[in-house]
């Protein structure tokens, strides 16, 4: 019977649009017992992407609204679905959460040495790069140093812009840096990076994931990125939620995407580098803060696989003679960046075959109707 209860969890899972596949081994399912109580995974299978008041939910998995608001809450603290509050409504709601990127970042406070390393076989799997190349759920911008002046840029497209906008900011543990620690891997870089704004800067004070910063400190922590080298990824949206500062030691999509042939192809970024073979002199500072492998020395110079290159300028930021810069990739080359979140995983879910045609209209209709009978 349990068996059953993880198994409807794991295909609730994977058709939102993260996705969630099985395996022959079913680690998958291992996963799912060690995050959720039985109890919680019969009712997160009620939970859809939008976001509802405790009493549809209930209504939908038929229970007293008075046992499913304390549970759901429980979930939403545990990082197992997400919640909303707002000030202008006392009530709170509840959605669900794709596994990555979602629940699984929601845990890097309480991780254990059994569930990384049940992540860590199932990475493979639950990581499908054809899928990222259509529809990434990050993107690469370069760090501010690497812009000249002449690198025309747009406001998505500039760190300092993005954080500009935002009102509410916390930064978070590194959730790949911290588990390789935990195995005994990864590197040195910091490890307090992770920033996010808005209604997910909320979710993430509540639950105790992160601090509280302001702007300045948001800037610094960037600015200390660059200078420990780490790629900048930002939400695959305009309007952005977090910025993952990235190693290729430890970031599991910087990790699985090297180890394609020409992994540039799988990034959305609209930058590469170029070099001035001329002028370079070649210290090999470059090469040691490329995360991904795009630069080597060969006869006292540096050479650029623009095959691996991602723009991300950390090449750029710190090369002592100005041989490498920044330019943009022609127009068709450059990745169509959705305005909202919201965008965004309505393309991921059509790219995984999750999402007919009317299907999300369906949805939100029905999640109307279920308001409106919960009311009577």
């Amino acid at each position: 019977m349990r068996e059953s209860i993880y198994k409807g969890l794991a295909q609730h899972l994977n058709n939102l649009p993260g996705g969630f596949p099985p395996t022959e081994t079913g680690v998958e399912l291992r996963i799912l017992r060690r995050l959720f109580t039985p109890e919680e995974a019969e009712l997160a299978v009620h939970l859809t992407l939008i976001a509802e008041e405790p009493r549809v939910v209930a209504r939908r998995a038929k229970l007293p609204i008075q046992e499913a608001a304390p549970r759901l809450e429980e979930m939403a603290r545990k990082g197992l679905i997400f919640r909303i509050e707002s000030k202008d409504s006392p009530t709170r709601r509840y959605r669900a959460l794709h596994y990555v990127i979602g629940i699984w970042e929601f845990h890097v406070n309480d991780l254990d040495i059994e569930l990384i390393r049940d992540m860590n076989e199932y990475i493979p799997t639950l990581f499908d790069g054809e899928i990222w190349k259509k529809a990434p759920q990050l993107r690469t911008i370069p760090v501010g140093r690497s812009i000249s002046t002449e690198l025309k840029v747009l406001p998505y497209e500039e760190i300092e812009e993005l954080v500009q906008v935002q009102k509410k900011f916390v930064v978070a543990p590194c959730i790949c840096r911290r588990e390789h620690r935990m195995m005994g891997k990864g590197c040195e870089k910091p490890e307090e990076t992770c920033l996010v704004f808005g209604i997910a800067a909320d979710y993430y004070e509540r639950n105790g994931l992160g601090r509280v910063i302001d702007k300045q400190e948001t800037l610094e922590i960037l600015k200390k990125a660059d200078e420990a080298g780490l790629v900048l990824q930002p939400s695959h949206a305009k309007q952005i939620v977090n910025i993952c500062c990235c190693c290729g030691c430890c970031c599991q999509v910087l990790k699985n995407l090297k180890r394609y042939p020409k992994p540039a192809s799988y990034f959305s970024t609209s930058f590469l580098a170029t070099i001035n073979p001329d002028t370079c002199q070649g210290c090999g500072i470059c090469v040691d803060r490329c995360q991904m492998d795009a630069l080597r020395l060969e006869n006292d110079k540096a050479t650029l696989d623009l095959s691996r290159c991602i723009g991300c300028g950390l090449c750029v930021s710190t090369c002592p003679t100005e041989s490498l810069t920044l330019v943009r990739k022609p127009e068709p080359e450059q990745s169509k960046v959705p305005r909202t979140m919201v965008e965004a995983s309505i393309r991921l879910a059509r790219e995984r075959g999750k999402l007919r045609p009317g299907k999300l209209v369906q949805m939100q209709v029905k999640s109307k109707m279920n308001r409106l009978l919960a009311s009577k």
